[in-house]
Order: structure tokens, then sequence, then C-alpha cells
């Protein structure tokens, strides 16, 4: 405060002097504390992740002590084995060295290595991480079990059968309330030096099912691999990939329309070709059973599309099966920048005919970019789009052939198409936001009670578009909440439009395999 004569009280300066400073200092006190609260939680996740490095490091030491006694005891078994046979081999007539084969010592210990294991006694092996079983002449070996668990809690202004329309999706959340989307319990390990297998079995509040049951080959020459058993198709980037790898709590619209809410897969074998180009370059052939049920959907399932009447038709030979094809590459367009290009095409029989087919293709594209200072994967910016296309033909069919028709449906060719675009935003360590975009359409009528109808009032092939935006919050690296919007907008809804909103929470334990990028 300034006296009359302009002056300012020495005990007042001070006082304006400290609150000034106060001013001053108490935004930087509050960044700091700011700061270290970011940086305690950081060391906390470091801390957790060392234990577990710590505890896995303990496993494998074991595990390699173990494999070396037991190799002791085979070098032991072959340097007898070899003695024998060096007093026992006859000589040559000119009195040359015993005639051993420099290979037989070898051929023997790997087949004792295959025929015998260390067990404890229960018959279990005595490796604390790899389990053992011997059945005849075949080993058994298992490393990595791991299991997943997602579950959803959410609400929409449509009712139960109206959400369950536009949640096609088998693990989709799909009813006002919760949702249990599925429980996966996965079994992953090297059978020998040449294959690896994996077997994946899903549970839900209803059913448990066999997902993925297939081996794969490491040992093929000119980077070529094959896979054979029952496995997800490998098309595009979303069908062969399980629930827990999807970014967003459900599937895209186009998917389930396609592939049906189980995705495409079934029993075949699958040849993989890294191509010896400057970049990474992929290309997959794949053979497999159309006749799958509800896992072929477009082909030969029991639900035809637009609602056909079904034929009955098996496999009599090669046409009838499902034939694959898709090629991927891969560049990077800078130090930060990584991108991945990839063409799909299906053609197989479907059931809406004797002799009617199906083709699909579809185009994908993701873009990725992290800095070269990112910590622990974040920040990060990408963006993934997937186009598809089916023409699915279909035979004309009588009053008189099928009584339950009301009229006579002429031979068509029913076309969709659709499309799904989304961005992810890692915007600060274990936090990321996103948002997709959905758009199908189609051509062609469908059918209902008998009568040909336009497909807008068919859930399965009329005009959708989705939006979604969604939040993600990792509170380490296997657990993880999602909290998704959807807004639906499709003709055979009564209002034509739908909000829902989905809260996701998933757990995984176990041996976290690595995901295809």
């Amino acid at each position: 405060m300034r006296t009359r004569t302009g002056r300012i009280f020495p005990g007042v300066r001070l006082t304006f002097a400290l609150a000034a400073a106060a001013a001053l200092v108490s935004p930087a006190d509050s960044q700091a504390q700011s700061n270290e609260q970011h940086i305690n939680r950081e060391l906390e996740a470091l801390r957790t992740e060392v234990e577990e490095l710590r505890r896995r490091d303990e496993e494998n030491r074991g595990l390699i002590e173990s494999l070396s006694r037991r190799l002791e005891e085979l070098d032991a078994r072959t340097s007898a084995a070899a003695a024998t046979t060096t007093v026992a081999a006859p000589t040559g007539g000119s009195g040359s060295e015993p005639m051993e084969d420099p290979d037989a010592a070898p051929d023997a210990a790997l087949a004792d290595l295959d025929t015998e294991q260390p067990t404890d006694g229960a018959g279990q092996a005595a490796t604390s991480k790899i389990w053992s079983r011997s059945i005849g002449n075949t080993d058994l070996r298992l490393i990595d079990i791991s299991m997943d668990v997602m579950f959803a809690a959410g609400g929409s202004t449509v009712d139960d059968d109206e959400l369950g329309l536009l949640q096609g999706g088998a693990h989709d959340p799909d009813r006002n309330g919760f949702t249990l989307q599925q429980a996966e319990l996965s079994f992953m390990g090297a059978v020998d030096p040449y294959f690896t297998g994996e077997a994946h079995i899903v549970a839900t509040a209803n059913e448990i099912e066999l997902e993925e049951a297939f081996g794969t080959t490491t040992a093929l020459p000119w980077g070529l691999q094959l896979e054979g058993g029952f496995f997800f198709t490998e098309f595009g980037r979303i069908n062969p990939r399980h629930p827990h790898q999807w970014d967003w709590l459900d599937q895209p619209v186009v998917n389930t329309r396609m592939f049906g809410g189980e995705g495409l897969r079934s029993s075949g074998v699958r040849l993989s070709w890294l191509m010896p180009t400057s970049w990474p370059s992929e290309l997959h052939l794949g053979i497999q059973n159309s006749g799958q049920g509800e896992f072929t959907r477009s082909f030969l399932s029991n639900e035809p599309v637009g609602g056909r009447p079904e034929f009955d038709r098996g496999v009599d030979g090669p046409a009838d099966l499902l034939y694959l094809a898709r090629w991927a590459n891969g560049w990077d367009l800078s130090p930060t920048t990584t991108s991945v290009l990839g063409l799909s095409g299906l053609f197989g029989p479907n059931s809406a005919g004797e002799d009617t087919r199906t083709w699909v293709a579809g185009l994908d594209f993701l873009l990725r970019w992290r800095p070269t200072n990112s910590f622990r994967g974040w920040p990060f910016v990408s963006w993934q789009t997937e186009l598809m296309y089916r023409a699915y033909e279909t035979e004309m069919v009588t009053t008189a052939e099928d009584p339950d028709l009301n009229e006579d449906l002429p031979t068509e060719t029913l076309r969709d198409w659709g499309l799904y675009t989304q961005t992810m935003w890692g915007f600060r360590h274990q936090w990321e936001a996103g948002l997709r975009i959905e758009y199908a359409s189609g051509r062609g009528d469908s059918v209902d009670d008998g009568d040909l109808v336009t497909r807008e009032i068919d859930p399965d092939r009329d005009d959708r578009i989705r939006l979604s935006p969604l939040l993600v919050y990792w509170p380490s690296h296997f657990s993880r909440l999602r909290l998704q919007y959807n807004y639906d907008r499709a003709r055979h809804l009564d209002g034509d439009n739908a909000h829902t909103v989905w809260l996701g929470a998933e757990i995984f334990y176990g041996a976290h395999p690595a995901h295809s990028f």
C-alpha cells in the first residue's frame, strides 16, 4: 500500500514479495509432484515386470539344469553304446579298423530322447515348466498354458432382441446388463525341432467349443511354412485374430456379415511363403473344408445368405473345397512409421443351389507410427482399414420344389460389401483412445417367411452405419479396461438408430504369446 507521499512501507513490501514468490513456486511444486507421481507409477510397473522376469528366469534355469543332466545321461549312454559296438563290430578283410557308423550314436541318442523323459512318481516331467508324458512311442510336451477372460456390462436404447441383431459377433457383448464374452484356454508348445502345436478352447455362458487346434512346421526350406488342422482362415486382419487381440469390444459389422459371428474357420492346410524380396512379403495359399456349419457362413452353411432355401451339398471333389489366397507386404516408410498392405481372396461352393459359388475379396491396410524414444510402446498412432466384397450365387427355386415358398425365387447373385476404418492413439503411458467408423450395404433381394422382400428388412444385409469411440486403460500388460460407445443406424430397426454403451474388463494370465503385426 502506498502512502500519500507515494512510498511503500517496508513491511508491506516484504508481504507482497513473499506472496509473489509463493505464487511462482506453487505451480512449479505442483508440476514437480505430478512428475514424481508419474515416475513412481512407472517405477512400480517396472518393479513388477522385473519380478516377473526374475520368476521366469528361475524357471528357465531349472529347465536348463534338468536338460543338462538329461544330456549328460544321454552322452554317457552313447559313449557306452559306442564302446560296445567297437568291441563287437566285425573288421574288414584287410585288418582295417572296426566299421562304425558315425551317425549311429547320435541317432540312437535322439531316438532315446524321443521315447524317454525323466518323470516324477506321477509320470510328470521333472522340469518346472514343460509337462510331458510318453504314450507309446510318442512324447507329448507342453510349454505354455494361458487363460484370457473377457467380461462386459452395458446398456442400449433398444431391447435385447434388437441388440442381439446389432451385435452379431459370437463374442460381442449382446445384451443389456452383463455378458461373459469368452474364457479362452490356450495350449502352445514345441512338438520337436520340426513342429509346433497349439490349441484354443473357448467357453461362454452357454457352451464350450474348440476354437482352433493345429500344428505348424518350423524347418521347411526356402521360407516355406505349412500349417494343418482346424484354424481361422488367413483373410484380412480381423478374421485370423482372437477376440483378445482386437482393439474394440466387438468385431466389425462387415466381418460378421461375411464370415458369421464365429469367424471363418475350418479344417484344412495352409502353405505360407516368405518371399525373397527386399521388404517383408508373404504369400498364403490355403485349402479348407467349405461345409463347417456356422463357421463357414458364406459357403456350405446351414443358413444360406439372404434367407434362401438350403441345398444339402457335400464334398464330392476338389471343386467343393474352400480356396484361399492372401498376399501381405510390409514397408518401413521411415524410422518411426511402418505400413502393411494385404490382398485376400476366397472361392468356394455355397448352399443356395446345387452348383452355386461364392467369391469374397478383401483389401486391408495398416499404418503405424511410434517415435524412437517411446516408453514401453507409448505414445503411438495407428490407422487400420479393411474393405470386403462378396458375390453369392443363388439358384432358382419354385414353389413346387419348396412348399414353404409363397412365390418362385429367381436365379440371382447377391452382392454385399462393407468396410471399417479405425484409428488408435496411445496418448500417454497405459492410455489409448480410438475411433472406428463402419459402413455395410448390398444389392439383391432377401427371403422372409417364404416371400421375396427387399434386403432393407434383413438385419444381415440392410444398410448399416456404426460409429464407435473407444477409451482404453491398461493397468498392466495382463489386464485391460475399455469404455466403448456405439451409435448404430440400421434400416431394420424400428427407430432406425440405437445408442449403446459398453464397459469391458479383460484379464490375461499365463504365458503371453507375441501378437502378429
